[in-house]
């Protein structure tokens, strides 16, 4: 019995911690991420590129992780709620008695890994757009001065 409510401790610590700190960290990666993006195209120099694709590649640089993160932060918010469902269900098995108030606690806490994975995605979309959107702005002032060029 205590090898058994020691495995559910660690299991909880496990779904704290390491599904949580995952889905941080996803967060600080988009926002440092994104920052870095905003800073190197505010100081590109786009008359410096005599290659549209070059610049392009520049541009476009380290957004697909923001994009990744974006897309996959909802998965893992609900890997732990599965995780926390999972974790109830065997602690109201376990003790061999249906406690209303238990249940309704261990699944109000594993729906919180659903909702942290919501709010590292939809900024992580946010960003990619943002970035994704600037991009295409700067290609667009690289093509005007490509043709202005040529003239």
């Amino acid at each position: 019995m205590e090898t058994t409510s020691n495995l559910l401790v660690y299991a909880e610590n496990i779904l704290d911690y390491g599904i949580m700190g995952l889905l941080i960290l996803m967060s600080v990666i988009t926002l440092w991420l994104f920052i870095e993006r905003l800073m190197f195209y505010a100081t590109i120099r786009i008359d410096e590129y005599t290659h549209r694709d070059s610049l392009e590649m520049d541009l476009t640089d380290n957004i697909g992780i923001i994009s990744a993160i974006g897309a996959n932060a909802p998965y893992v918010g609900l890997l732990g709620t599965v995780l926390g469902i999972m974790l109830t269900f065997y602690t109201m098995g376990d003790a061999g008695a249906v406690d209303a108030k238990k249940i309704m606690m261990g699944l109000a806490l594993a729906l919180k890994a659903t909702a942290m994975g919501l709010v590292v995605a939809m900024p992580a979309i946010v960003a990619y757009t943002i970035v994704l959107r600037k991009v295409e702005k700067i290609l667009t002032k690289y093509d005007i001065a490509q043709e202005t060029k040529e003239k």
